[in-house]
């Protein structure tokens, strides 16, 4: 795989860039936005700014993707801005394609966050030479009700912060949630979410340790990527490991089984070190995990890859809290111990 750019790692002082790429949240939400730019600045030092649309209404910024596109590419070519934040997904930043300068992208590295509807910018960062980073958002994430998880702060801060690889991933002893507190309700704002108990991650196939480097997102947004000039290529994919998670809709898990197979018909399994499944929102249902792990199993037999090494359950998707993955560094699987490692610092 071609070695990508890395990044300045971010500092106390440094100007973050909040950017709405995707839906307008912070325009329909402000004081959930509010909240997340302060427990963002408070916890890490830096001063977050708005790009010129971020705070827009919601509707208008559904309207005007190339006015999203502009927004990134001016957060990118600013040379006082240390780093790009995502103000919160959506379902539509596959349409910022068109109006994108992947040079701009290349020529000035600097540290890009966000999750979910986010993974179609990161595809863009890897197309142009950049490593991004798949974290938490400023409404998801350092917006926490009650303030920001400490594994959450803790993953950002090893990952973006330093320049030392983050190493072994901790195992989340603080539990996860999914629980839905409105963010039309300010009072809210300040309710801790009730947290379920952190069980661990599973190993649902494979032996000894795997290694590779990391490639993947939101299920979902990668089949809207597919066949696009944003999609990695084959021999990008080569030796990968692939993390990938589903959204708060819940797709049926017969839809993963069909994406996976898509990936074995295009070669995409074939050449992978191993997989990594997120621990799913269940969305009421608290057998989701267990039937998405049964279809990834399924789709692996199929293509002949039962070996294959696989953890699941791992705590980079839509529940909190969540750790910090950067795009194209080296990571291992340990299959005796069902743990991974983040081998490779992904800033400079």
């Amino acid at each position: 795989m071609t070695t990508l750019r890395k990044p300045k790692g971010l500092a106390p002082g440094d100007r973050i860039a909040a950017l709405s790429p995707s839906w307008g949240g912070p325009g329909t939400f402000p004081q959930r936005y509010a909240a997340g730019k302060r427990q963002l600045e408070a916890a890490f030092g830096v001063s977050v700014v708005e790009m010129a649309h971020t705070l827009a209404d919601a509707d208008w910024v559904a309207a005007n993707p190339q006015a999203r596109a502009q927004d990134l590419m001016a957060a990118f070519a600013d040379p006082s801005i240390a780093g790009i934040f995502c103000t919160i997904g959506g379902d539509d930043s596959i349409r910022l394609l068109p109006y994108l300068d992947l040079a701009v992208i290349r020529d000035n590295p600097k540290v890009f966050l966000g999750f979910s509807d986010t993974t179609s910018l990161h595809l863009a960062c890897f197309a142009a030479g950049l490593t991004s980073f798949y974290g938490p958002s400023i409404m998801a994430g350092f917006a926490e009700n009650g303030g920001m998880h400490d594994y959450t702060e803790d993953s950002v801060r090893r990952t973006l912060f330093s320049h030392e690889p983050p190493g072994l991933v901790p195992v989340n002893m603080e539990g996860w949630t999914a629980e839905r507190l409105g963010w039309h309700d300010a009072s809210l704002q300040e309710q801790r979410r009730v947290l379920q108990p952190a069980d661990p991650v599973r190993v649902l196939q494979g032996q000894g340790v795997a290694q590779g480097h990391l490639l993947g997102g939101c299920a979902e947004v990668l089949e809207m990527a597919k066949g696009t000039s944003w999609w990695p290529s084959l021999e990008a994919r080569r030796g990968a490991i692939l993390f990938i998670e589903t959204s708060e809709e819940a797709p049926p898990p017969g839809f993963l089984r069909y994406w996976l197979r898509n990936y074995a018909a295009q070669g995409i399994l074939g050449v992978l070190n191993g997989i990594l499944l997120a621990r799913p929102d269940p969305k009421g249902d608290e057998g989701y995990r267990e039937k998405l792990e049964e279809a990834l199993v399924a789709a692996l037999a199929e293509a002949g890859l039962a070996d294959l090494p696989v953890l699941s359950g791992l705590d980079f998707g839509h529940t909190q809290p969540m750790f910090t993955l950067p795009y194209g560094v080296q990571a291992q699987i340990d299959c005796t111990t069902g743990r991974m490692s983040v081998l490779e610092a992904g800033v400079l």
